[in-house]
Parts: structure tokens; sequence; C-alpha cells
């Protein structure tokens, strides 16, 4: 079921999806938008039931799965193909799970106030509570666990605003994402989280202590860890700013070592980056990190094409160039990326009509004993 969802800034510029919590609506990312939407074409999904946004019938089974199909159906129905994905609390793991589950649409993550493992007893006890006596079940949320004391008594407006932002929520819809949250475990996923990642942790964050992102970034290669101090829950609202420049800087930095190696990985494979690095000597030092850092740490990750794409533009490119060598390790990159044996015939066979037979020709000799050696 597709969800409601708006969206800021320039129609052509790279997506960006902003995930809210529970309870919360788009509205959440409203102090720190202005930034981000100078840079992003910023799209704001929200859960069932959460700003007019449709709620299944009554006890629908709700999985973090089916959240994140919601994700891809707006990002399918926006025209984008692949996009960055920031979230808070179980907007942050909706995005872990894309990352995880569906990388070639996504590009960076960041993920916000979360943990990988909620307490399933918690939101069964909650989705209960809701579905019993509605929203006003949990009134006391907002105050006890999104902002601190410090801020609320510095802006004593806000917290009766928070409160009037999660009773608009439709209880059916809050329950549901309750059950949803009763049923993740993100913890076998995170080492499947290829995408640069920042986690981001709220000091003085109750629901969310910051060992549990700690956790999460532990389990991501080359994840980045930031503790934002005077932070609770929600910290797009408590430290904008912070918040702001975070997302800026992550989204919009250039390739690392660690984050290439991290791509490099996934799709040629350990053995293979393994025996590239064994074999680095101090003349090619600079040449395997130029390699690691800019074409997979920069480009390679891009949301402008998933690596199913990329995989057919590099062996159409390899094929004309006659890079045998190089071939052959992208044939088992490219079904690595999600190409059938079938689609790379496609790919060769298309090739041939521009770079030619004989190029064509041994590029699926090639192929074909790469194949040859595959599992079925």
């Amino acid at each position: 079921m597709t969800a409601v969802w708006r969206e800021d800034g320039p129609p052509a510029a790279p997506a960006l999806v902003l995930l809210s919590s529970l309870g919360t609506t788009g509205e959440m990312w409203a102090p720190c938008l202005g930034p981000l939407v100078e840079r992003f074409r910023v799209i704001r999904v929200e859960l069932p039931g959460h700003d007019g946004s449709v709620t299944a019938p009554r006890a629908t089974p709700c999985t973090l799965g089916d959240l994140a199909d919601r994700v891809l159906a707006v990002l399918d129905q926006a025209g984008v193909g692949r996009a960055h994905v920031a979230g808070v609390s179980i907007g942050a793991m909706t995005a872990l799970w894309l990352a995880a589950r569906h990388p070639a649409r996504v590009g960076r993550i960041a993920a916000l106030c979360t943990t990988a493992h909620p307490d399933p007893e918690r939101y069964r006890s909650r989705a209960a509570a809701v579905r019993d006596r509605g929203v006003a079940a949990v009134a006391d949320v907002p105050r006890a666990l999104w902002i601190t004391p410090a801020l609320a008594e510095r802006d004593p407006a806000l917290p009766a605003a928070l409160e009037a932002m999660q009773a608009g929520v439709d209880p059916e819809g809050y329950a549901q994402c309750c059950d949803a949250l009763a049923t993740t475990d993100l913890r076998p996923e995170l080492a499947r989280v290829a995408a640069p990642a920042l986690v981001v942790a709220g000091a003085d964050d109750p629901a969310a202590p910051p060992d549990q992102l700690r956790e999460i970034a532990d389990g991501i290669a080359g994840a980045r860890l930031v503790l934002l101090d005077h932070a609770a829950h929600l910290a797009p609202v408590e430290r904008p700013g912070a918040v702001a420049r975070l997302l800026l800087d992550h989204l919009a930095a250039p390739g690392t070592p660690a984050a290439g190696d991290v791509t490099r990985r996934a799709v040629l494979g350990d053995a293979h980056v393994d025996a590239a690095a064994a074999a680095t000597t101090g003349f090619t030092a600079a040449f395997q990190d130029f390699i690691t850092r800019y074409a997979w740490g920069e480009v390679w990750p891009r949301p402008g094409l998933g690596r199913r794409e990329r995989s057919i533009a590099t062996l159409a490119v390899l094929v004309t160039l006659g890079a045998e060598h190089e071939l052959a390790l992208h044939v088992r990159g490219a079904l690595r990326n999600g190409l059938t044996p079938d689609e790379i015939g496609e790919v060769l066979l298309h090739t041939a009509l521009y770079a030619g037979l004989p190029r064509a020709n041994r590029a699926f000799a090639i192929a074909r004993e790469v194949l040859a050696e595959m599992p079925d």
C-alpha cells in the first residue's frame, strides 16, 4: 500500500528519502530541512496511519519489510531508481533494511537514534494498548522520550506541539508499526550493508541509548558513529543544525578507502580483493588506493545508477576494449549484482553490434567459462 509522501528541493538533484519515527510525521524533519533541500530532492515518506497515510484493515500483519516496500513504491512513483536514505528510530531501521535487502536502490544511509533489536514485549504491549484505548494510551511518550527536559523548559510550546502530532496518528496505523517493531531483529542484516553508513546517537536518548547505536556501527563495515550531546530521541528536532551538517557532510562526501573496500568486496568478492591487497607493493600502492577510493568509494556508490546498471555498462565497455582479464572478473560481479546468465548474454549480444563480432565472440567464450564455474 503506497504511503503519503511529499517532496522538496530541485527535481533534478540527487534524491534523499527522510523517514520519521513512530508517532511523528515528516514535519519532524522541518527544523533541518532548509540546508538539505538546497542540495537534494528530499522525499519525506509517512508511516501507516501517520499524516493521513492509509492504514491497512485492523490487525493486518505488518513487518519492517512491508514498511521498506512502501518506501520502494514511493520511489517508483516518484521515478527515482536510487536514493540516499536517512531515518530516525523505526525510520532508521527501515533504512538499514533497505540497504541490506535492496542495495541497488540505496546510495548512502544515515541511521539516527535507533536500535537493531527493539524489545518485542514492549511493542506488543504498546500495540495492544493503542488498539484498546487509542493513541491517548501513549500520550506520555513525547515528553518522556522524544526531547530532553532542558529543551522542554526552553521551548514550552514544543512538547504540546509534539503531543498534538502524535495525537493525530491513526491508532491502527500506530499499532501496526508496533507490530513491525515487535518482529524486528536487524543484527543478522548489518553485515550485509555495503552502503556508506552514518550512525548518530543522542547522548540523552532513553529510547535508544548510545550503546545500541554503537552495536549498529560495529556491525556495518566502515560505518561512522557520532554521539550528539544534549539530544534525546528526536535529534533532528533537538539538534537540527548539527543533524543537517552531519547529513550534508556524509551524503556529499567523497569516496574513502574504507567505503570503497566495502563496495569492491560486494561486487568482486573477498578472494579477489584480498589477492589484490596481498599483491600490492610500494610501486602499486597509490594505484590501488586510487581504484578503491574513487572507482569503488565514489563512482560505484553514486545514487544515479544501481549496481546492476553499472555492471551492464562495465561489461559493454570491457568487451569494446577487449579487456579479457577484467571481463571475467566483472562477469562474476554482474552475477553478484543481480544479472542472470541470460541477461549477461543479451549485454554481450547487444555490444556485438557496436564493438564488433570478434570482440563479442571472445567475450562469449570468457563468459561461458565463468558461468560454467558457478554453482547452479
